[in-house]
């Protein structure tokens, strides 16, 4: 197997048009980072066996890295793009890479069009449990030029969260939107605890506007309303028990229903990649 790019945007491909778009999402986060792109295809040998010759399968997957490629260079044309076909699943390809790289992106598979089901096998929900690095999920519509929003609980992965999400707002020069919400019938004893934890990490980020709101009521559900004019929605894996292998009820919500892209925020200490 290729080795993945260092530091890398990889994203995985497929080959339907949500896929192109996710690959457009991964550019420009590629591009706001200063990152290359690397560009993974998963290769199922055993189905390419079953064709009369190999080379069919083999030059199709090709020719998707090829369009993959061509949709980078479309919105992002300055970044470095590499491709690789791998062998294997492409959940297990892309938490391969995770280990070396920025972050790892690939589409929901349809899963926020599904409000009744909630598919934890589905490969976003397994690459967002698993990674070792922060996973974004693209979605099949481009998302509005909003603001970039954070949900922030006083954990120390929601810091590592709010931490990343100052990064994209500056990188992006967008406006960040940060929403912390105490829960029904639960006293809040937080304080200044939003106005803090955005000084600090502001501090490092003097040109970025923020919009700081505490709200009362179901977490996942306010943060759903806030994503659906966001270009982009950052939440850590899990808050007060950010453990690899799983992911809390925000993170799964925010995954399933956001209608912007998703950053799961994984696999960083709680100053963020600053």
């Amino acid at each position: 197997m290729a080795t993945p790019t260092l530091d890398a945007v990889v994203v995985g491909v497929g080959g339907s048009e949500e896929d192109l778009q996710v690959v457009r999402t991964a550019a420009e986060e590629a591009a706001a980072h200063d990152r290359p792109l690397h560009l993974l295809h998963a290769f199922n040998w055993t189905a390419a066996l079953q064709e009369p010759s190999v080379a069919g399968p083999r030059a199709a997957a090709e020719e998707l890295l090829e369009r993959a490629a061509q949709a980078a260079a479309e919105v992002e044309p300055e970044v470095p793009v590499r491709g690789d076909i791998v062998e294997g699943s492409p959940v297990e390809a892309l938490l391969r890479a995770s280990e070396s790289a920025y972050l790892v992106a690939l589409g929901d598979g349809g899963i926020a069009n599904c409000p009744t089901c909630v598919p934890s096998d589905a490969p976003a929900v397994q690459l967002a449990a698993r990674a070792g690095c922060p996973v974004l999920v693209g979605r099949a519509e481009p998302s509005p030029q909003g603001p970039v929003l954070v949900g922030v609980d006083g954990s120390e992965a929601g810091d590592a969260a709010l931490g990343y999400a100052f990064e994209c707002a500056d990188r992006r020069a967008a406006r960040l939107l940060a929403i912390r919400v105490i829960e029904p019938g639960r006293h809040d004893d937080g304080g200044d605890l939003l106005d803090e934890a955005v000084a600090r990490h502001g501090a490092r980020h003097p040109t970025v506007a923020v919009e700081c709101h505490t709200l009362r009521g179901d977490p996942g559900g306010l943060l759903i309303d806030q994503s659906r004019s966001a270009q982009l929605a950052v939440v850590a894996a899990r808050g007060e028990e950010p453990l690899r292998g799983m992911l809390g009820a925000v993170s799964q919500t925010l995954l399933y229903h956001s209608p912007a892209p998703v950053i799961v925020v994984r696999g960083l200490g709680s100053a963020g990649v600053e």
